[in-house]
């Protein structure tokens, strides 16, 4: 099993790191054993990624006995690239959202809820959403007032929350609720994992511009949640919930590694080629070949900040991922548009449909599509104004808005 094996980065020099090589062969032969015991060219899907998980290779940072080694998580990557080559298909894009209720569960949730969660999540026998925003708490997520109420060893749920992608598909979905009215908004907060079949849940399209109805928004009447399963503490909701979105950013901001050329730039790129030898005037010219420049600068940013965390030396590059990727897709987009001229208006379906899988730009679906799909790149995973914000007071230290709120119990804050 040599070609399968994982070869130490040899970027890796830190001396913190905690015996690199008995890592690298615990990695090693969990993938010879995975690989001798199973074929995954022979196997289901759901199947072989059940094995996968049961010789710690899920997620291999997380404990043995949960889907992992106990290793750095810098070894995942190599892990994936070794099973793909052994013919083992990637995670379906309907399981994005395991990449954030993953390692929320892992860091926050009790024995029993990891054990109960973490592999039906991991093989895509359970499918997962996020049930974060509210009418009248989106980008103060700390706001939110859908109540949960403790009823002996359930909670009573009811609200409403919205912009809530593929919870249509979802079996569970990641819900934030207010459990203690009495106390400040950041402090009164509860996380459960909540069944999406449950009595009283509600799962209501919101078709967007493309005609998708990839959002959605979800009632939940009288909903009885067992406290089994609440994801940490009663009250640290708002902790549990920082993993969620730290995540959700990462995963958004990154996309993992895509070759050059790849994503909006190749439509953009596409639709240059296309064009009649008139059409190519300088000027565009320059436009297409910035936009090129730019996302081949954001790209080798991200790969950099992916090799800073190797090192152990996480850099900004990481956090300002998200808002860049979420600008830049807009403006790359809007410039392959605009160069179509007056096609770009014409030969787009409308037809309301609710997608199956994720997509984030569109881009593999074609010009029109992504132009309108990464309208949602500055709304998704944190606004970018909210992102500036927190930029702003984070990274680079200046002073923070004023906030009233702060220590004021959430049922006494004026809300519109």
């Amino acid at each position: 099993m040599s070609q399968f094996r994982v070869r130490q980065n040899r970027g890796v020099t830190n001396a913190d790191l905690i015996s690199p090589e008995a890592e690298l062969k615990k990695v090693n032969d969990a993938l010879a054993d995975l690989l001798r015991d199973h074929d995954p060219s022979t196997q289901g899907y759901e199947e072989f990624r059940g094995h996968q998980y049961d010789y710690g290779l899920a997620w291999v940072h997380f404990p043995e006995g949960l889907g992992g080694l106990g290793v750095r998580p810098q070894l995942q990557k190599d892990v994936e690239a070794a099973l793909r080559s052994a013919g083992a298909a990637p995670a379906e894009p309907a399981q994005f959202f395991m990449y954030l209720a993953g390692p929320t569960i892992a860091t926050h949730g009790s024995e029993e809820v990891k054990e109960r969660f973490l592999r039906p999540m991991f093989t895509g026998e359970e499918k997962w959403c996020q049930l974060f925003s509210e009418p009248g708490a989106g980008s103060d997520f700390a706001g939110l007032g859908t109540r949960a109420e403790r009823d002996g060893e359930e909670w009573v749920v009811n609200g409403q929350k919205v912009w809530n992608t593929l919870a249509h598909l979802a079996d569970f979905g990641m819900l934030v609720t207010r459990s203690d009215p009495d106390a400040p908004k950041h402090k009164g907060m509860t996380y459960f994992a909540l069944d999406m079949k449950l009595p009283g849940v509600e799962v209501r399209p919101l078709r967007q511009i493309t005609g998708e109805a990839e959002f959605n928004e979800v009632y939940m009447t009288d909903v009885r949640v067992p406290d089994a399963h609440r994801i940490g503490d009663v009250g640290e909701g708002w902790r549990a919930s920082l993993t969620t979105l730290m995540n959700e950013r990462t995963a958004i901001g990154s996309g993992g590694t895509p070759k050059r050329g790849s994503g909006t730039i190749e439509s953009l790129i596409d639709t240059w080629n296309d064009l009649p030898e008139h059409a190519r005037t300088p000027q565009a010219r320059d436009e297409v070949a910035d936009l090129w420049i730019q996302a081949e600068a954001l790209r080798l940013t991200n790969i950099r900040a992916s090799q800073n965390r190797r090192v152990g030396n996480p850099g900004p590059e990481g956090s300002v991922a998200k808002l860049a990727v979420a600008l830049l897709n807009q403006r790359i987009m809007n410039c392959a548009i605009t160069l179509e001229g007056a096609a770009g208006m014409v030969g787009y379906d409308y037809t309301f449909r609710r997608p199956e899988s994720l997509s984030v730009s569109g881009a593999s679906e074609g010009t029109h599509h992504a132009f309108l799909r990464v309208r949602a790149n500055s709304i998704e995973g944190g606004t970018s104004e909210i992102m500036k914000n927190i930029l702003g007071e984070q990274l680079l230290g200046l002073p923070g808005e004023p906030r009233i709120d702060k220590n004021v119990p959430w049922k006494d804050v004026p809300r519109s």
